[in-house]
Order: structure tokens, then sequence, then C-alpha cells
């Protein structure tokens, strides 16, 4: 506001505190130990934004931290719904979104924080806390290796940060390892479908505004940097349309029908599921009008919500338990 005076805006938030906005102005009163940068300050709140939901102050939430087989170091955030009894498996979804790394110590960075304020949006994953479902948000999926190369390590790498994020959740006694499903967009998406396809760890998945078949994108996708034909065989490796008769778990396809991405265009998820449903599977595709890569229209979040807790409902919720 002021830069000379030392007065500015800032925002603040707790677990239990939605977000407000303060007028800061700093004092020459110092309050801090000697050496220390801190000054004194004066604080007047702006905002007085109450809980718009008070149910969701309900929901625990921690950072979990493991560790993957090859030692790489992995967390997720765990999130347990209103009214959770501790020691209950509960039906999980675990959602996830994959990125690459030249080195493990950076892939295995802790994402989010524990001390925000929870709020739940548009087609969140989080919406199944209130289904009676534990989440796993943030679930790192790393892929490490050479830029010029990783994409070749990257349906191992996937399997791996999937058992290794299931194996904790399991051992923390908040999942039953029996109903579990997984889900992601876009890029996870495509980590959806490829552990249906190349693991055995879920019960069902939902893969949205995903792509699936990479020959038709050839000259690179997401980081991989070389072309179809200087790394045939990985293009074809990591295109699920290829192990379509291995996809032997119910899979939902959301998909918006003007999809603007040109690596996901709609047709990418067209193919799988004429793909899967050839070959026998379990598939069912939906196709949201007038809608692109994220889906924005009320009619279009409100659908996909209800497609989401059916499908998950019938495969994942119903699927029957594991003994205590």
């Amino acid at each position: 506001i002021d830069p000379t005076a030392g007065s500015f805006l800032i925002q603040s938030e707790s677990p239990t505190d939605p977000p407000n906005l303060y007028r800061v102005h700093l004092t020459t009163e110092h309050k801090a130990k000697p050496g220390e940068a801190t000054r004194g300050r004066e604080t007047t709140a702006i905002t007085a934004f109450e809980d718009p939901t008070p149910i969701l102050r309900d929901i625990q939430r921690k950072i979990v931290s493991y560790t993957r087989e090859d030692g790489v170091p992995l967390s997720f955030t765990l999130y347990l719904p209103p009214g959770y009894e501790e020691g209950t498996p509960l039906p999980t979804v675990v959602h996830a979104y994959p990125r690459e790394y030249s080195d493990p110590k950076t892939a295995g960075q802790v994402k989010g924080s524990e001390k925000t304020f929870t709020r739940i949006r548009g087609t969140s994953q989080l919406f199944f806390l209130l289904q009676g479902y534990a989440v796993l948000k943030n679930t790192r999926m790393p892929v490490i290796g050479d830029p010029d190369t990783a994409y070749d390590t990257f349906v191992e790498q996937l399997v791996s940060g999937a058992e290794a994020a299931v194996k904790e959740a399991v051992r923390l006694g908040v999942t039953d390892p029996e109903r579990i499903g997984v889900m992601g967009h876009s890029h996870g998406g495509l980590m959806t479908v490829t552990l249906l396809a190349h693991s055995d760890l879920f019960k069902a998945g939902i893969a949205r505004s995903g792509a699936y078949n990479h020959t038709i994108r050839p000259f690179g996708f997401q980081s991989e940097r070389r072309t179809l034909w200087a790394a045939k065989d990985t293009y074809l490796h990591l295109s699920p349309v290829m192990h379509a008769p291995k996809i032997n778990e119910p899979l939902l396809l959301i998909h918006g029908a003007i999809d603007e991405n040109p690596g996901t265009i709609a047709f990418q998820s067209e193919r799988l599921f004429e793909a899967v449903r050839g070959v026998g599977g379990t598939v069912r595709w939906v196709s949201l009008p007038y809608e692109g890569h994220g889906f924005r229209a009320r009619e279009s979040v409100e659908h996909v919500l209800w497609e989401q807790f059916q499908w998950f409902d019938t495969h994942v919720k119903s699927a029957e338990s594991s003994p205590q």
C-alpha cells in the first residue's frame, strides 16, 4: 500500500479460519531476538469472511511420508472423512499427476501443507470425502532419470510409486486394500489407465481428458523429447490403447468434446473406449458438450461428480472388503 511507510496487505488462513485480508503496518518496535529481521507490526482486519462449509472442518488431514522400493522418498496428503473412526479401513481414492525429475532428492520434495483452510471446488476428488471415502491427494508419482530417456521406465516407475502409496495407506489402517480406486486428469489420466493395464492394485479407475495413443502425436509428449521414429518402442509401450486386453478393471473415461489441448483431443478417449469395449472390458465414455480440457459449466461439473460417485460406489465401495 505504501512501501516507504511499511504498509501492505496480507492474506491469512488456518485449518479452521477461512482466508481473510489484513492491512499490516510495520513499526519501529523490535519484538524479535537480537539479530533477527522481524519487526513489530500493527494489523487491521479488512475482510471477515465466515466459514461457508463448517462440515469440512471435520475432515482430518495430514502429510504422510514414505519411500519407494528403490529408496526414493515420496509423500501424499491423507484426507479422512467427517466422523472417521480411527482404525477403520475405508474405500480409498488415489489421485495423482506424474511429473518428471532428473534427481531423486528433487522428486521427493513434499507438496502441500497441513496449515491451510480446506476448500472443495469444481470436480475435486475431495468430494469423495463426503461420500465416506479416504482420499490420497498429491500422491507423488515421479518419473526419474535422464531427460532424454526417462520415459523408457515410465510404466515401471508408476507401478512402483503406486505400490508404495497403497502399502503405506494400508499400513496406517485407513485403507481397505480390496477397495481402492485411482483417478487423474490429463497426464494423470494416462497414469490411471497405465496403472490399470500394468498392475492389479486398483478395483477401478477414472481417467479424464487424457492421451492414450502416443502414435497420433509423434513429435513428443509431456517431457518426451524424442520422436515416434526415434523411440518407437517407448511410444508403443506408453500407449494404453496398445494394452487394451490387459485393462481388466472397470474404467470411466471423461473428456471435453472440444478439448483444445493438441495432445489430448477427444478422439483419444473415443478410441480407447472402442478398444477396451472391443476386447470385452468394462468401460464407460462420457463426452461433455462444449467443454475443453477442463470442465467449467455448472451442468458439466455436476454431471462429472455424479458419474464419478456412481462409478466408484459401484466398482470400489461396493466391492467385497478384505477380512479384518
